[in-house]
């Protein structure tokens, strides 16, 4: 680990919370660790010392601050600074892909073997994998332990524990309370929910926010019968675990950096999976200091970040759903490829059980349901529903994984090699499914338009010229094409979150 304990402790003593998940700080003396910004009597140099993450920590006997909540802080365990391969590991991991499995089971699926990827982990993050599984396990109990009031044992199930004992044994381990000691200590009232049979939890950022910027984009694109997006609200029907519903994202009053998320108690088994993928949605692991502060410096860029600080990339609920959306809006109007996605989920999405008042009537058709289906009699060019039927026959025979593929590039070579499927359908898809910093599609016609510089010309630079002009956004041009996409609908109005 390659950690300036000079410069962290420098950044422990300027008190600025931007540092918060990038590493925690462990106080010797006291055998506690907390997050930069905790309010507490900084320790002396002599006694601290620097971890990357809250497991790291944990592992050398360490316990959380009671006062600043370090396992609280967004972006815990960091993954700011690692590697792409560690980085896709912690996004597994945070899925609950070592929740009844093994290393080795992991690291396959990154395509590489354990021993290596213990030594990636140790490396960059100073904790196992297995470390961080289990701290992201304790911390989400100790979550839904001040957040709701669910029965002791389905916070165990829903934060990935075996057994009611071992989640007894390391709640008290890490935190040196029991669960119900921490229950009974916990502060604030719970997130209204309506009603008995839904579950709220608070889901962290770092700030600022641009909600707003995010649900326009999200509501341009919604789709019929799935989705429904305000200005005050995301609300779609999701499935998992063999249980069908409907949840609801929110901003929380101003001043909170956390957005609110509510849904059916039945989901409660799979509640940190939902948790994780709302977070991928709204970006919400992102550091827009850092992003801002990069992009910044481009002369490009630079009005657009401060007209729009905060701006995040919008991801995906579900991966497949968002390549077949992506696919279905080639070559036309994100109006029309709405109208169009909005016919795939009646002619072939399954009926939600108790459609709701808001119109959420369908669940995104399946794999299965979209390969053996005739795509074209929905209204599309015939070719074009053979691309999304090659599509589906893909991801339901596991030839694509379209969330976390263990190696982006080939994930993007898999998906060009099905005809009908071209870069900008690729790039888009990885920017979005995949999570991709970096993705750009930079043969983007609204892109073209907004880095045409008119006093070069009347025409808009070549897709080639786009790329060049990209360069300098580099290792976050993700980033960079969404305020470009948002600079083409003019000044935002009262569109940051606090």
């Amino acid at each position: 680990m390659n950690l300036d304990a000079a410069a962290l402790y420098r950044a422990v003593e300027s008190r600025d919370r931007r540092f918060e998940g990038r590493f925690v700080i462990g106080v010797l003396t006291t055998g506690i660790y907390c997050r930069p910004g905790c309010p507490a009597r900084l320790p002396r140099p002599e006694n601290v010392r620097f971890f990357a993450c809250a497991a790291a920590a944990e592992s050398t006997g360490l316990r959380p601050c009671r006062r600043c909540r370090p396992e609280a802080a967004p972006g815990t365990p960091a993954s700011l600074g690692t590697g792409a391969t560690v980085a896709r590991a912690l996004r597994l991991i945070d899925e609950g892909g070592l929740d009844g499995a093994g290393i080795e089971e992991l690291a396959a699926r990154l395509g590489l073997g354990g021993r290596h990827l213990r030594r990636l982990f140790v490396e960059q993050l100073g904790a196992s994998p297995l470390a961080i599984a289990r701290s992201r396990r304790v911390h989400f109990a100790r979550k839904l332990l001040d957040e709701t009031d669910l029965p002791m044992v389905e916070v165990a199930a829903a934060a990935g524990f075996g057994s009611l004992r071992r989640f007894n044994t390391e709640v008290r381990g890490v935190f040196q309370r029991s669960p119900t000691e921490l229950r009974s200590r916990r502060k604030g009232p719970l997130l209204p929910s309506g009603d008995g049979a839904r579950l709220g939890l608070r889901l962290a950022y770092k700030p600022p926010h641009d909600w707003h910027a995010a649900v326009d984009f999200l509501r341009a694109r919604a789709i019929p019968g799935v989705e429904r997006v305000d200005t005050t609200s995301y609300q779609r029907t999701i499935t998992l675990g063999g249980v069908s519903g409907i949840i609801d994202v929110r901003p929380a009053a101003s001043g909170a950096h956390f957005l609110e998320l509510r849904v059916p108690v039945a989901f409660a088994p799979q509640l940190h999976a939902v948790a994780a993928r709302v977070g991928r949605l709204f970006d919400l692991g992102a550091d827009p200091a850092a992003i801002d502060d990069h992009l910044a410096r481009s002369p490009r860029l630079a009005p657009l970040v401060a007209r729009r600080p905060g701006l995040r990339v919008p991801g995906a609920w579900d991966g497949f759903e968002l390549a077949v959306r992506a696919v279905l809006g080639q070559q036309i109007s994100v109006a029309g490829a709405t109208t169009l996605s909005g016919r795939i989920v009646r002619a072939f999405g399954a009926a939600l059980g108790e459609p709701s008042t808001e119109g959420l009537t369908h669940l995104f058709p399946t794999a299965a349901a979209l390969a053996e289906g005739d795509i074209a009699s929905i209204g599309l060019p015939r070719a074009r529903g053979e691309t999304i039927r090659a599509l589906a026959a893909a991801v339901r025979d596991h030839a694509l994984t379209l969330a976390m593929p263990p190696s982006p590039d080939a994930e993007r070579a898999r998906l060009a090699a099905i005809p009908g499927i071209g870069a900008w359908t690729v790039e888009y898809i990885a920017l979005r499914a995949f999570g991709e910093p970096d993705a750009f599609p930079a043969s983007d016609r609204a892109l073209r338009r907004a880095l045409h510089d008119k006093s070069e010309g009347d025409e808009a630079p070549s897709e080639r010229a786009v790329a060049r002009l990209a360069e300098p956004f580099r290792p976050f041009r993700a980033y960079a094409a969404m305020h470009l996409w948002m600079s083409l609908k003019g000044p935002p109005t009262e569109t940051r979150m606090p």
